[in-house]
């Protein structure tokens, strides 16, 4: 079958990414699916909705194996099974409705009420004066209603007299303001009942219960023995799987039993676990049913399942045999549903090769073809679009290629092509494409030729609200001087270049006189225009952004600078050319959250200002003030694999090199199938058209015989009774 695995994955230990998965997590999950036998391709969600359907869409797979937790609000975990639903996708796991309910822990201890399950007693609060905690019996325990992991839960979650509850109610109402659970704090101990539908067994797929085994050590003066947070987030190796739990044979049967029952009222499917407090005096008390548990190595779920002879591969199995088994899926085939069409596409990939090899002679430059790919970049790109099941067609960007469009036959285009010359070069190949209809990846024509121009798309920018440095255009050097320059130093460089052309140590200049021999040069060398820039002297950041509309930011990359000798410190071309021993990469970059909102908002703010499409890269400076100025952005960025920036954003992202490639093609390939559909609706509609002229052509001849039938007769012989008159 064609799987895809869609995840959100952790890359940080923040509160908010807490029931993430890991990147082990995911490769385990993966290398697992392949081994049994399915074609994988990874789906990281936790960008914009649009940009998960484009690339769905153009993988068509047979079946998701969904474990992505959604990233927030009360129903972030149906989300995504909602949108496979729309979409008309077979995938793992319970469905939204399911999943809406088991994420609201009052909700579900309501509808199991009904049906004679045993819960703690519990208030669920909103607001703090709706709290009515002298009803229930104390110790009681405070938890966020809608949060799973544990999050919210920690030593002081328990309060012991009434005053102590509305203190602590109120702390948890201003962190978690959708509402928190009081429960009755059961003195016992925690046990997980894990369940995969798949699993034959007396139980119907109920597992045998587990408890968990924590180091003392590690919970050393604790007062409250509680699975918390701490524990399952940051001293994860202090706690090991239990399985079997030690607990009496009839006990076993109960929880069994009772999980049975649970699982069929709450409609949980293909696999879940269920989470029972254990009181002292041997009392289950349901807790919460995680309807999309945790499948890191060591969860509860294998060592249970390996009891009944079930091991990771065979875990992995059963959870896609048993969604198959739902949605009819015979041999990748879904029974009843018509097949979707699916790859290989003709895709055209149009690139300038590098022939001459870029040197930082601080004399002699050499960068006439620094924008260029060489060989080794070409070719790892070919084979990233192949490996995705489609046909590349080389297309260098020469003068030919007009012409070598024009007769061959595509279905998208892949274009890294820097054009020949101009500031509109970028455009060009693009340009050429729309003229011919042909879908392509990356910015369009406008977007390309502004962006390239530092000073028109600065002045864009601006105007959405961004700050950018101060800025001026010289033409030859002996302009007058910006009066709104209150001090050196200044930087100059070419206004349409990229790669860092021209952007070399001596581009920061001290003094007017070097600038204006700096502006000079450049204008001589590149016959351009110097763009003139205040010197943001703080901290530099990279930020790769992939969609369209609402496009993923990625977390954003800093240029760490090494030499504590340069002063005045620039991301120059020497620096691109040989960065070992003088910056540093941090992907992604070490930020506070304040921060690193900011920066998401400025590059997604600069990537719609500018309307870019599919893929950019775009560079901020931080002042001393913790100002962010947005410098440039690059709409056709380098993909080198490890060395290029998007390419090394991607990776401290947890995307690889194919999986990047396959982003920005995924949505020219749903721009491809919307073409397609339009073009079959026009000729659908021309031929109806040509049907109902036909059927009219058709009737016309018989209208006339009818006319010159019965009362037509008349007709036919006044003819001659008007010719013998006349």
């Amino acid at each position: 079958m064609r799987i895809a695995l869609t995840y959100n994955l952790k890359l940080s230990d923040s509160e908010e990414e807490a029931e993430f998965d890991s990147l082990e997590t995911v490769n385990t999950l993966a290398a697992a699916i392949e081994r049994l036998g399915h074609r994988l391709e990874r789906f990281e969600v936790s960008g914009p909705a649009s940009r998960t359907v484009a690339r769905l869409e153009a993988y068509s797979p047979d079946l998701i194996f969904n474990i992505a937790e959604g990233r927030r609000g009360r129903f972030r975990e149906a989300f995504y099974p909602a949108l496979f639903e729309e979409l008309g996708f077979a995938y793992t796991g319970s469905d939204a409705y399911a999943l809406a309910i088991t994420l609201d822990k009052q909700l579900t201890k309501l509808v199991l009420s009904k049906h004679g399950i045993r819960t703690p007693g519990w208030q669920f609060v909103e607001h703090l004066n709706e709290l009515k905690v002298e009803e229930l019996r104390f110790p009681v325990i405070i938890k966020p209603n809608f949060e799973g992991s544990s999050k919210g839960i920690s030593q002081d979650s328990v309060a012991e007299t009434v005053e102590e509850a509305r203190t602590k109610v109120a702390h948890a109402l201003s962190r978690y303001p959708n509402g928190v659970l009081v429960e009755e704090f059961i003195r016992g101990t925690d046990i997980t009942v894990p369940y995969l539908a798949a699993v034959q067994n007396d139980h119907d797929g109920v597992l045998s219960p587990v408890s968990y085994d924590i180091d003392p050590a590690a919970i050393a003066g604790r007062k409250y023995d509680i699975y918390d947070y701490e524990l399952k987030t940051k001293r994860e190796s202090a706690v090991k799987v239990r399985a079997p739990a030690q607990l009496p044979a009839k006990m076993v049967e109960e929880l069994r039993a009772v999980s049975k029952k649970i699982i069929a009222v709450l409609d949980c499917r293909d696999l879940g676990r269920i989470d029972f407090r254990l009181s002292d005096a041997g009392v289950p008390y349901f807790l919460e049913l995680n309807a999309l548990p945790s499948l890191e190595q060591g969860a509860g779920i294998y060592a249970s399942a390996a009891l009944e002879g079930v091991h990771l591969d065979g875990v992995v199995n059963a959870i896609i045999q048993s969604a198959a088994r739902r949605y009819k899926i015979k041999d990748g085939r879904r029974q009843g549903k018509p097949a979707r069409k699916t790859g290989p596409l003709r895709v055209g990939f149009t690139y300038n090769v590098k022939r001459v090899k870029p040197t930082a002679d601080p004399v002699a430059t050499e960068d006439s073809e620094a924008e260029y790919d060489s060989p080794t970049t070409l070719q790892a790109i070919r084979e990233a679009i192949a490996s995705w099941g489609h046909e590349v067609v080389d297309l260098e960007a020469t003068a030919e290629l007009p012409s070598v469009l024009a007769s061959t036959p595509l279905d998208i285009v892949f274009n890294i092509a820097e054009g020949f010359k101009g500031r509109n070069r970028e455009s060009q190949v693009p340009a050429m494409l729309e003229l011919l209809d042909i879908p392509y990846t990356g910015s369009d024509p406008a977007t390309l030729s502004i962006a390239l121009d530092k000073a028109l798309a600065k002045k864009i920018v601006r105007q959405a609200g961004i700050h950018t440095p101060i800025f001026q255009l010289m033409h030859t050097g002996k302009e007058r001087l910006n009066k709104e320059f209150t001090s050196f130093p200044l930087i100059v460089k070419p206004v349409a270049e990229g790669s860092s052309k021209g952007v070399v140590s001596k581009s920061v200049c001290g003094n007017e006189a070097e600038l204006r021999e700096v502006v000079k040069e450049i204008v001589t060398k590149y016959q351009q225009p110097a763009l003139i820039e205040e010197y943001i002297g703080g901290r530099e950041f990279t930020v790769g952004l992939l969609g369209e509309r609402r496009p993923r930011v990625l977390p954003p990359m800093e240029i760490v600078f090494l030499d504590k000798a340069e002063k005045n410190p620039i991301y120059s071309f020497q620096h691109k050319l040989d960065w070992n021993d003088r910056i540093r990469y941090d992907a992604p970059a070490k930020l506070e959250p304040a921060l690193l909102e900011k920066l998401r908002t400025a590059a997604r703010g600069s990537f719609m200002a500018l309307g870019c499409r599919d893929v950019a890269r775009i560079d901020f400076r931080m002042d001393d003030k913790g100002r962010l100025y947005f410098i440039e952005c690059n709409p056709l960025p380098g993909l080198t694999p490890g060395w290029s920036d998007l390419v090394l954003i991607a990776q401290g992202a947890g995307m690889d090199y194919r999986g990047l490639i396959g982003e920005i093609m995924a949505p020219a390939i749903r721009r491809y199938k919307e073409r397609e559909a339009r073009r079959a609706a026009d000729e659908s509609a021309l031929m109806k058209l040509a049907m109902e002229k036909a059927a009219q052509e058709k009737a016309s001849p018989s209208e006339d015989k009818s006319n010159g039938g019965g009362g037509g007769g008349s007709s036919s012989e006044a003819s001659p009774r008007m010719e013998m008159k006349a």
